[in-house]
């Protein structure tokens, strides 16, 4: 059987990436599928500016997923956007197509619903977002659609729907029910830290949700476990949004 005619190469955009839980998924999926003329790599950026040289230096990209701090300030340099992601208001996965246009998608949306909803239940009606990053905003949309009601907790609020971490009293940790933490804080190596909120009034009513994989449980879903709440780490999360994306750039 004849080889395919070139080499594809696909990539995660990110600063500071050398973790990187994509190009270990990819990697691994290459191989069980026998595509030895696909690649997985990381393109480390200091600035967003750089951007277009990945597509200048590297022969033969047709996909490239996106990751802290490129998901928004990278949709300017897109061709277009799907409709999805521009509701959402970011970008974490860039199909190149043939004519070499590139197109913005988010897979994050889909990785996050699919991976909650088995977990909610009837009284989940309201949920907090702790951070307003990109991932944020594939949260808050996947909520919307689940009819579920949500406020942004930031350090510097801004407009009605955030609210900041000084505000979280205990009626209205009582009255939202899922906690979201969309921020890197508590990620290895720094175990010990975690969102700023009062843990002491979550119950067994609440859920709480990390993207942080990595510890398995964070400091976080720890002290939601402790009140005996429902914890869920990012890890599915993540791999249902690479499916997607594996989906968006075969399709």
């Amino acid at each position: 059987m004849a080889k395919e005619e070139k080499s594809r190469l696909f990539g995660l955009l990110g600063r500071d990436i050398s973790y990187s839980f994509s190009r270990g998924y990819f990697s691994k999926k290459f191989t069980q599928l026998n595509l030895e003329n696909h690649n997985y790599v990381n393109f480390d950026l200091p600035k967003i500016d750089d951007f277009p040289t990945i597509l200048e230096d590297n022969e033969g990209v047709r996909g490239i997923n996106v990751t802290i701090p490129y998901k928004e300030e990278v949709m300017p340099y897109l061709d277009k956007i799907d409709k999805t992601a521009k509701e959402i208001g970011a970008v974490n996965t860039i199909k190149i197509t043939k004519r070499g246009n590139l197109k913005g998608y988010n897979s994050d949306v889909v990785g996050f619903e699919k991976s909650i909803k088995p977990l909610l239940k009837k009284h989940h009606k309201k949920a907090l977002i702790l951070g307003t990053g990109g991932a944020s905003k594939a949260i808050a949309y996947a909520l919307k659609r689940n009819d579920i009601k949500y406020k942004f907790v930031s350090r510097n609020p801004e407009g009605k729907k955030q609210i900041s971490y000084a505000d979280l009293s205990q009626e209205i940790i009582e009255d939202y029910t899922v906690i979201v933490n969309s921020t890197p804080l508590g990620t290895s190596p720094d175990i010990d830290n975690c969102p700023a909120i009062p843990y002491q009034f979550l119950t067994s009513k609440h859920l709480l949700y990390d993207l942080i994989y990595n510890p398995e449980v964070s400091k976080f879903l720890s002290n939601g476990k402790e009140k005996g709440a429902a914890i869920k780490n990012g890890y599915e999360m993540l791999e249902l949004q690479a499916e997607e994306s594996w989906r968006i750039w075969n399709s």
